[in-house]
């Protein structure tokens, strides 16, 4: 469970601060971003209180002192809340992350998980791509890719629609791909629960804070998010999708690139593409 971040905590308790706490509290909150580069006597100054009512205001905010607060950050950044790092990291450890994120989904998407996933999503009948928040995108990419492989792919939940009335009449002979990347929904379980009661198979796609609920799912696709900087990078899930479409269209075999040369015409005929 998410632990009530700091700002919720201020909101929660505003109204029984002091006069001098609010002024403090306020200081928190236009500083939360970079919150964690500051000492607490900085923070006091900037507010114009003392030491000890700013100390009083962390107490009264749950938090023994300043470094419960900065490790409170360090949770929050680990749940995927954006949260500045001391200072924007260079170029070069940004590729570092980035290329050592690649490696290890690749080294945990073994070919038996991916055969099985594939196979799974060139042969159902329906497939559904399910993504909310911060997983839409990817979810929404990963629909795109598979449409050009075959018929009968679609993305839940639509613009202004809920997902019962997207999953209800799915069975065995359909797959429902779930992408769940941390800052999800609360009720995943339930969700996969409810789909897999009806005898669908589910493929989950998502990050190792889903990893509690990889037994329910049929087939567990695992990609790290996390980067040095504030905000999660979500280029590995992206190649995940990539290499899981090209998979799924080889085992469609040639129906599959037919419908991808069909596609390719219509685009050209109807000047729906930039001709090279």
């Amino acid at each position: 469970m998410l632990e009530v971040r700091i700002d919720e905590r201020i909101a929660d308790r505003y109204a029984d601060l002091s006069p001098q706490e609010r002024r403090a509290a306020d200081v928190l909150l236009a500083h939360l971003d970079d919150l964690a580069i500051y000492r607490a006597a900085e923070l006091a100054e900037l507010a114009g209180v003392s030491k000890a009512t700013m100390s009083r205001l962390f107490r009264h905010l749950g938090f023994d002192d300043f470094s419960e607060v900065r490790d409170h950050l360090r949770r929050l950044r680990g749940q995927g809340v954006p949260v500045a790092p001391d200072g924007a990291a260079s170029l070069a450890v940004h590729l570092e992350h980035e290329i050592a994120n690649l490696q290890l989904a690749i080294s945990r998407l073994d070919d038996a998980r991916l055969d099985t996933a594939a196979s799974l999503l060139a042969g159902a009948g329906r497939v559904v791509v399910l993504g909310m928040r911060n997983s839409y995108p990817v979810a929404l990419h990963l629909r795109q890719q598979l449409s050009h492989a075959r018929t009968g792919v679609t993305m839940a939940p639509q613009p202004g629609q809920s997902l019962s009335e997207e999953l209800l009449g799915l069975g065995a002979g359909d797959v429902v791909v779930v992408v769940a990347f941390r800052r999800r929904p609360d009720g995943l379980a339930e969700l996969l629960d409810l789909v897999l009661a009806g005898g669908t198979p589910v493929v989950l796609l998502a990050d190792p804070s889903a990893r509690a609920h990889a037994a329910r799912a049929t087939v567990w696709l695992e990609c790290p998010l996390t980067t040095t900087a504030a905000f999660d990078s979500y280029a590995a899930a992206m190649s995940v999708v990539a290499v899981l479409a090209d998979r799924v269209l080889d085992r469609i075999g040639p129906a599959g690139q037919e419908r991808v040369t069909a596609i390719d015409a219509s685009y050209r005929a109807m000047r729906e593409i930039e001709s090279s």
